[in-house]
C-alpha cells in the first residue's frame, strides 16, 4: 500500500460512518495537516458510500469542501450521507470530525469517466514545459522541515521560483512537474489532493502562506500514469482572500483535472 493510499485509509465501523487517522506526512505551511489530504481522506468515505448505492460510481467528478477549522494529527471520524442515485451519477456528503468538532465538510457527485464518451471541445493547451529530466528539484538544495508533504511529491520547475532565492517576481502564477514521490500512479481519487499538492501562488507576492477556506474540484478524466503539468495562478486578492486556479494535464497531454479555492492570507 502506498503513502497516499495507506494515510486516507478509513474503516467503516457502522452504517455511513468511518474511522480515520489523520497522519503527520501531509503537513503543509504552518505544519497542519493539508487541505488536499483531508479532502483525499473524505473522499474514500464518498467513494464507498457511493459504491453501496448499486451501479459502479467509482470516479469523484466534482467535490466541493469548506474547512471551519484546522485539523490535527491524530483519530478522526468521517460520517457520510447519500443525498440523491441515478443512472449516470450519485452525490454524497461527508463530515470530518475530530473530538465531535466538523473539521471540514465536503459534497461530491461520484461517476464512471469512462462512460463519459458525449462531445469534446478543448479551447486551451497543457503548459509548455521541458521535461522533468530537463527541470530543476525545487527542493534539491532541501525541504522544510515542519512541511512534510514536500516529502510526499516530487516537483520539477522551469525555473526556480522567485520567493525561494528572496527575490518574489510579483506574479502569482507557475508552472510545474507534480507526481508521488514513492511512485504511485495518479487515478482520479488521487487528483482531488494533488490539487492542493504545491506551494500557494501568492508566496510569489510576498505572501508567507495562506489556508484554504473552501476548495472545488473537478476531475475532468482519469489520467495516464506519469509525470503530471500543473498550472497555478492567482489573479485577485481582495481584503486579504484570493483565489488560486490549479490545472493538471497528464503525461499524454490530456487535461484531467481543475481546481478553485479561496483562501485567506497569513495574518500576520
Amino acid at each position: 500500500m502506498t503513502e497516499f493510499d495507506d494515510d486516507t485509509r478509513v474503516e467503516a465501523v457502522a452504517a455511513n460512518d468511518f474511522a480515520a487517522t489523520v497522519t503527520a506526512r501531509w503537513n503543509a505551511i504552518g505544519g497542519r495537516p493539508n487541505g488536499g489530504y483531508l479532502i483525499g481522506i473524505c473522499a474514500q468515505a464518498l467513494r464507498q458510500t457511493a459504491s453501496t448505492m448499486g451501479g459502479g460510481f467509482p470516479d469523484p467528478l466534482a467535490v466541493s469542501a469548506f474547512f471551519h477549522r484546522a485539523a490535527v494529527v491524530g483519530p478522526a471520524r468521517v460520517v457520510t450521507e447519500t443525498i440523491r442515485s441515478g443512472r449516470r451519477l450519485a452525490t454524497v456528503q461527508a463530515r470530518l470530525l475530530q473530538d465531535d468538532r466538523e473539521v471540514m465538510r465536503a459534497l461530491a457527485t461520484f461517476t464512471d469517466l469512462t462512460q463519459a464518451t458525449d462531445r469534446t471541445l478543448i479551447l486551451s493547451e497543457a503548459p509548455k514545459l521541458p521535461s522533468p529530466a530537463q527541470s530543476l528539484d525545487p527542493l534539491a538544495a532541501g525541504a522544510f522541515a515542519e512541511i512534510t508533504i514536500t516529502d510526499r511529491f516530487d516537483y520539477r520547475v522551469p525555473v526556480l521560483p522567485g520567493w525561494m532565492q528572496g527575490r518574489p517576481t510579483g506574479d502569482p502564477s507557475m508552472t510545474l512537474w507534480l507526481r508521488f514521490k514513492d511512485g504511485r500512479p495518479p487515478d482520479s481519487l488521487a487528483l482531488v489532493a494533488m490539487v492542493d499538492g504545491a506551494y500557494p501562488a501568492v508566496l510569489e507576492i510576498g505572501e508567507p502562506a495562506s489556508s484554504t477556506v473552501q476548495l472545488t474540484v473537478h476531475v475532468r478524466a482519469r489520467p495516464a500514469p506519469g509525470w503530471l503539468a500543473c498550472r497555478v495562478t492567482t489573479r485577485h486578492v481582495i481584503g486579504g482572500y484570493h483565489e488560486e486556479d490549479f490545472e493538471i494535464w497528464d503525461a499524454d497531454g490530456k487535461l484531467v483535472a481543475q481546481s478553485r479555492q479561496l483562501a485567506l492570507l497569513a495574518q500576520g
